[in-house]
């Protein structure tokens, strides 16, 4: 019997599910935001994702539910598990990327090496923390960041003080150690309900204006000891924390050769788009796998090296169209991947991924065709 399975969210993760569904023999189908999204080739239903009845009468006809992103409120998905419905992964595990202050809390029991962590609920918190920590934190909204979006570097206490104001009361914000990270890089763990994993190697990736611009897969010059710890850290996290489906852990390196948590993404994710072209099991198709219970794939890379360069923004004249055949011509070796999204400033809107046994050559050739669509 054919698998349903039902995402809800439309963006680019769903729309870049459609292919390997269709390959798994999978039925897709996509509760989008609004009409026009990113998945609408498979969207089967436009609402609310908060509405308990409307997100039940989209999960009437499947058989498990995965998301395109980690927003659906808990008391939605706790719903939808007390009513039998397989929700991979479950609300238990998806609030651990839904709240960052659970996450700290969580990782700590689970002993995973993390920056210095605090919550703080006003300024005199905030400065005693920053004054224990060589005058300088960072502080981050618990709920809703990303892309650097609710995340500030702060010196003062009086620095937040208009996110200490936007607090509803017994809430807190998030306040980390400023860590002295040379580099960031990406783990990423696939984990079936029953326990299976599959990890991919760690990667780099390369931070701009808070957002992913590049992705080096393997990170460069990854010591076997990096590569074990890296693996080590996000197998044990997505086993203490039960995940289902791909988990990507993001971690920094610091110059003292620590390396440490930074966040949790419970779904596919940035950080593992090369994988698409330059893993034997991309990162989508093996989600499905792993929410389907289908059993997982292997993550062996193609070539020695792949390198994924984000399309930010896009073209200033709004068309992505007439841009494919220049960079089609020109770097035949590139894969181009879209979003059915209009360019915007800082928007995500494509990617380029590029494999081969030469890294100069192969960033060089990803830069070069992603340029293509600035």
């Amino acid at each position: 019997m054919t698998v349903r399975v039902g995402v809800i969210g439309g963006g680019q993760l769903a729309r870049m599910m459609i292919a390997p569904a269709v390959e798994l023999g999978l039925e897709l189908r996509v509760l989008a935001e609004d009409e026009g999204m990113s998945a609408q080739l498979a969207a089967t239903a436009v609402g609310d994702y908060r509405d308990l009845e409307t997100v039940r009468a989209f999960v009437r006809d499947v058989d498990v539910v995965t998301f395109d992103h980690e927003h659906v409120p808990q008391d939605v998905l706790r719903a939808l598990v007390a009513d039998g419905v397989q929700v991979h992964p479950g609300p238990d595990a998806l609030q651990y990327a839904q709240d960052k202050l659970v996450m700290r809390a969580r990782l700590s029991e689970l002993g995973v090496p993390q920056p210095d962590w605090a919550p703080v609920r006003d300024r005199e918190e905030l400065q005693a923390f920053i004054d224990d920590h060589g005058g300088g934190a960072v502080v981050k909204t618990p709920r809703g960041g990303y892309d650097g979006k609710g995340v500030r570097i702060v010196r003062s206490g009086a620095d937040a003080q208009d996110w200490f104001d936007a607090l509803a009361e017994g809430d807190a914000l998030l306040v980390e150690e400023l860590v002295p990270f040379t580099r960031e890089l990406a783990q990423q763990i696939a984990r079936r309900p029953g326990g299976e994993m599959a990890a991919y190697p760690v990667v780099e990736t390369v931070q701009r204006d808070g957002v992913c611009a590049e992705v080096l897969a393997p990170a460069p010059g990854a010591t076997s000891r990096l590569t074990q710890i890296a693996e080590q850290i996000g197998r044990q996290i997505a086993e203490g924390i039960g995940v289902t489906g791909m988990l990507a852990v993001e971690l920094f390196e610091t110059d003292d050769e620590r390396i440490l948590v930074n966040e949790l993404a419970m779904r596919p994710h940035n950080s593992g788009h090369w994988s698409q072209d330059g893993a034997v099991t991309g990162q989508f198709e093996q989600h499905l796998r792993a929410v389907a219970d289908l059993p997982l794939g292997r993550t062996t890379p193609r070539e020695e090296w792949t390198v994924m360069v984000n399309i930010l923004s896009g073209p200033a004249d709004g068309s992505l169209a007439d841009r494919f055949e220049p960079a089609m011509a020109q770097h035949p070796e590139a894969k181009i991947h879209t979003y059915g999204k209009a360019p915007r400033p800082g928007r995500k809107v494509g990617h380029v991924n590029v494999t081969g046994d030469d890294l100069d050559d192969v960033v060089y050739t990803a830069r070069a065709a992603a340029a293509h669509f600035s």
